[in-house]
């Protein structure tokens, strides 16, 4: 998950004349598609597909290798390969399936799908399609989460359930999430060729492979409210995140008589970052992922097998190899994570206080600055935007983007720096936002035009002042 970026303003009226407030205007840019992915793909998008979809599967089964038999050491697991040859390391070393796991993650997607479904909670509304759909959306997030974790909770204290459950079966709830991931990415591309929920909305890049990992559908649905991406990208993995931290909590606790420090603030940086994704689920229909980007391997995939094993890489880590964090040095990852979470929600805050209230709000004890821009869309529409330059963001043009990786970063330092692998979560957030941000900034130049150039002129920096 990563905030939206600074760009993804709704459209708005114009203020009242104030002196106060710096208004800039130029021409209309030209008229730019907001949302969906690119038609056409390259030879290389295709091989950089077919490598991602091949690859990442193997990363995570490896990192499973790494902490399960060789003490948290990718050197050791990289050199025993090596000697050994793959086909003898593979089956060696490789997890195997479970009928057990496999059925407990069955019943746990259909748990997740029925809360889904049945619990109540808000309608809310998300981004305008290409085609114009203006789709709604059952926000009942933060109550499944809470009626999840508390179920679980009473389970355990009445001793039916063992805390700890998930992490003595994930062996065989690792091959379960991968082979649903994969089952779940062609669904979604057989259905995007033979029952599209919104055929307009679709986009077909000219190859399978690309089509496979990108996807075709912008937002696969059953039903007028069931759909595949909210639930799928919300739901199954990022609801079991909190509970893989206290499975592994509890486990750390069976296998050594205590709880580290260190996991305890793992599990505080985890549940905040959780709580707040619920909290504001109505905001995580207007970011990239749910307005731009389209349903295939990248997002099914990604969101049922990658973030519940790569996002909880620490505490499986420190499960199984506990660290004790000194008085001062669990002060000093506590103010980094918390104030990176602070930062990120106050930029976001800032820009919402902005666009909720037109500019006629102070940031920082001060009127905003910002520059009013209007673009055209592809249906001939004319929209406005402000780009705020003011708070954070005249500070930087992705400030709650490195609020993000501030919070990543605390997340590993708990695990110290003996082994790479529990970093494994910053760099990758490190190199998904670097991305994005170049993303984020094509996309502002051409829908912006010379507003954008004119809003860097002014924000000089994309992350990180004197830095990058």
């Amino acid at each position: 998950m990563a905030p939206p970026p600074l760009t993804e303003l709704i459209s708005m009226e114009p203020p009242p004349s104030t002196s106060q407030i710096q208004q800039q205007e130029t021409d209309v840019a030209e008229p730019f598609s907001s949302w969906g992915r690119k038609t056409e793909a390259t030879w290389f998008a295709a091989a950089a597909s077919l490598a991602l979809v091949l690859i990442c599967p193997v990363w995570i089964v490896g990192n499973w290798i790494t902490l399960e038999y060789f003490d948290g050491s990718l050197s050791s697991m990289v050199s025993t390969a090596y000697s050994d040859g793959i086909s003898s390391f593979t089956y060696q070393y490789a997890p195997r399936p479970s009928m057990k796991s496999s059925f407990g993650y069955a019943s746990w997607l259909a748990f997740q799908a029925a809360l889904y479904s049945l619990l109540p909670g808000p309608i809310s509304t998300g981004q305008l399609t290409p085609a114009g759909n203006l789709l709604k959306y059952k926000t009942n997030g933060l109550l499944a989460w809470m009626v999840t974790h508390i179920l679980t909770v009473v389970a355990a204290m009445s001793g039916v359930l063992d805390l700890a459950l998930i992490a003595k079966h994930w062996e065989g709830l690792l091959i379960a999430v991968n082979v649903y991931g994969f089952l779940l990415a062609g669904f979604a591309q057989i259905k995007a060729h033979v029952a599209p929920t919104h055929p307009d909305d679709r986009k077909f890049s000219g190859s399978m492979i690309f089509d496979f990992f990108a996807g075709i559908e912008l937002n696969p649905r059953f039903g007028e409210l069931w759909d595949f991406k909210l639930f799928h990208n919300g739901r199954p993995g990022i609801v079991a995140w909190t509970l893989i931290d206290l499975s592994w909590t509890a486990f750390q606790y069976q296998s050594y008589g205590y709880v580290s420090n260190s996991i305890l603030i793992v599990d505080l940086f985890h549940t905040i970052y959780v709580v707040d994704f619920f909290i504001n689920e109505d905001w995580y229909l207007r970011t990239i992922d749910m307005s731009h980007d389209h349903y295939g391997y990248y997002l099914g995939w990604g969101s049922v097998a990658f973030l519940p094993t790569i996002y909880t890489l620490q505490v499986q880590y420190l499960g199984r190899y506990p660290v004790d964090l000194t008085f001062n040095q669990a002060i000093g990852v506590l103010s980094l994570g918390l104030g990176g979470y602070a930062l990120f929600r106050s930029a976001n805050h800032q820009k919402d206080v902005v666009r909720s209230t037109n500019g006629q709000c102070t940031i920082w004890g001060a009127k905003p600055r910002y520059i009013r821009c209007r673009y055209r869309t592809d249906d001939g529409r004319t929209h406005e935007s402000l780009l705020l330059c003011s708070g954070w963001w005249g500070w930087s043009r992705h400030a709650n983007y490195l609020g993000d990786l501030m919070q990543a970063f605390s997340m590993c330092a708990v695990c110290g720096f003996d082994h790479l692998l529990p970093w494994s979560y910053f760099f990758f957030m490190a190199v998904i936002l670097l991305h994005r941000i170049l993303r984020d900034e094509e996309r502002c130049s051409k829908k912006y035009g010379k507003n954008w150039e004119q809003y860097c002129s002014q924000v000089s920096w994309r992350l990180l002042p004197t830095i990058y």
